[in-house]
């Protein structure tokens, strides 16, 4: 055991109380008219959608591109759930 274990304990406990306070900044407001922390979903017409699905299909396998294209339809069903929640 250091003899400085339980200085190195206490700061731990510190750090972890800080986070857990400045955590509670991140919340968001249940004004109506107060700004929301979900950002703004963009609306694509059923025409650009299809062309970009065709654009995708063209891609060879195991792409970047159709990697990345995967992340941000992930990212796009978390916002627009995000939407849904703080309504």
């Amino acid at each position: 055991m250091m003899p400085n274990d339980g200085c190195s304990r206490r700061r731990r406990v510190a750090l972890l109380l800080a986070m857990i306070w400045l955590s509670g900044c991140a919340t968001v407001s249940s004004d109506v008219g107060a700004l929301r922390a979900c950002p703004p979903v963009v609306a694509y017409s059923r025409e650009v959608q299809a062309q970009a699905a065709e654009e995708l299909a063209l891609l060879p396998e195991n792409s970047a591109i159709a990697e990345i294209m995967a992340d941000y339809a992930v990212m796009r069903e978390q916002v627009e759930g995000c939407w849904f929640r703080s309504s």
